[in-house]
């Protein structure tokens, strides 16, 4: 293989594809990257799979001749990124002595290292006879924006720790949970002319639960694209694909919970406010809810108009303040986890935010006003006084 690109180039494309390296790889390839360089289109890609999680990229480069090799991707990634700017050559040779011999120069040196056959590096999942949907990007950022805070992190509850897509007839739906609060997303995709732009072909049904690593990776790869989505999936495997990149993740396995039974339907309080003003005051008093319990105290008195929060940490101190809010019903004492709220909030990016709720025990609803179709369950905490 021989072949000359942009430090820039190579760079930023090793940068992507190294966050799908093994850090615990079961096989010494799998802590390698693959680099394919084909002399009749000009193009060099790079590969890295965890076994789990795949991601695929390439670019333009002038290939001089074609090959396939694996390269320690901490290592080969250590080293582009400290060469200047300008091109690299990057040559590889195969012989008897010295085994794979791979050497990089640039205008200010040169840098070898060993690398192992293709041969051995696993192929990442294609999926040949599965489904396939169209998605829009900007729907799915969406979707993922307002829902991945809300996955679990428990390795025990498999199927929590990702998010749940499922094609309705007007858009995506997204849900996550992590058994304390719950985040849906509703996305309504229209092409330019007017049409779905999220459908499947044959009227395939997607409903799939992706976990949340592979999904993160998504959305910082979507960061660059405005093209289409191509979703591939089947029982166990979802595969994204667009311009030059593709992601590949297993699906996790499990029945998702009925999460649109939790939802209540009618509510006995609600109260809008300004976001920004909630959201600062939250996360000024969560400095003292940090240093107990992490609970925050909420008074809706509806006689005053006014929201008021509270802390009150034992032997460190208290923390009270109080906004201006538009509420219906009776004044109500609530209280909650406030990271589970100021998380909610950050997802949300109206002005203005509605929370309804019935009692001090049973879930209360933060939906955004305007814009995104997005719901957040958040349960109560009990507080005895």
């Amino acid at each position: 293989m021989k072949l000359i690109c942009a430090q820039n180039n190579l760079n930023t494309h090793l940068s992507l594809v190294s966050r799908a390296v093994s850090s615990r790889p079961t096989h010494p390839v799998l802590a390698n990257v693959l680099l394919n360089a084909d002399v009749t289109t000009q193009r060099v890609s790079l590969s890295a799979f965890d076994l789990s999680l795949g991601i695929q990229t390439s670019f333009a480069a002038q290939v001089e001749e074609s090959g396939t090799l694996t390269l320690p991707a901490k290592l080969l990634g250590d080293i582009v990124s400290r060469l200047p700017d300008g091109d690299i050559t990057l040559d590889s040779d195969l012989n008897a002595e010295t085994g794979m011999l791979t050497t990089l120069t640039c205008a200010s040196g040169r840098y070898q290292m060993r690398g192992l056959g293709a041969e051995e590096f696993p192929e990442l999942p294609a999926i040949a006879d599965g489904e396939l949907a169209h998605l829009s990007t900007e729907a799915l950022i969406d979707g993922l924006r307002g829902t991945l805070f809300s996955s679990s992190a428990d390795e025990t509850k498999q199927v929590l720790t990702g998010v749940h897509l499922s094609l309705q007839p007007d858009g995506l739906e997204f849900a996550a949970t992590d058994g304390h609060r719950l985040a849906v997303v509703q996305t309504i995709n229209q092409d330019a002319d007017g049409s779905p732009a999220s459908k499947t072909e044959n009227d395939a049904s997607l409903d799939v639960t992706i976990p949340s690593k592979a999904l993160q990776e998504l959305m910082k790869m979507l960061g660059q694209s405005g093209a289409s989505i191509a979703v591939r999936f089947d029982q166990g495997q979802v595969v994204f694909e667009w311009t030059d990149q593709r992601l590949t993740s297993r699906l996790l396995e499990g029945q998702y919970p009925n999460y649109r039974q939790l939802i209540p339907r009618q509510f006995s309080h609600q109260m809008t406010l300004d976001r920004r003003l909630l959201l600062g005051a939250l996360e000024r008093i969560s400095v003292l809810a940090d240093q107990k319990n992490n609970i925050v105290k909420m008074n809706l008195d509806d006689s005053n108009q006014q929201l008021t929060l509270s802390v009150d940490a034992q032997d460190v101190g208290s923390g009270r303040e109080s906004m201006p809010a538009q509420i219906t019903g009776e004044g109500l004492d609530v209280a909650f986890n406030v990271k589970y709220l100021v998380e909610g909030l950050k997802a949300i990016n109206t002005s203005e935010v509605q929370m309804q709720l019935n009692t001090a025990t049973s879930p209360a609803i933060l939906t955004p006003l305007g814009s995104l179709k997005m719901t957040y369950l958040v349960m109560p905490v009990q507080v005895r006084n």
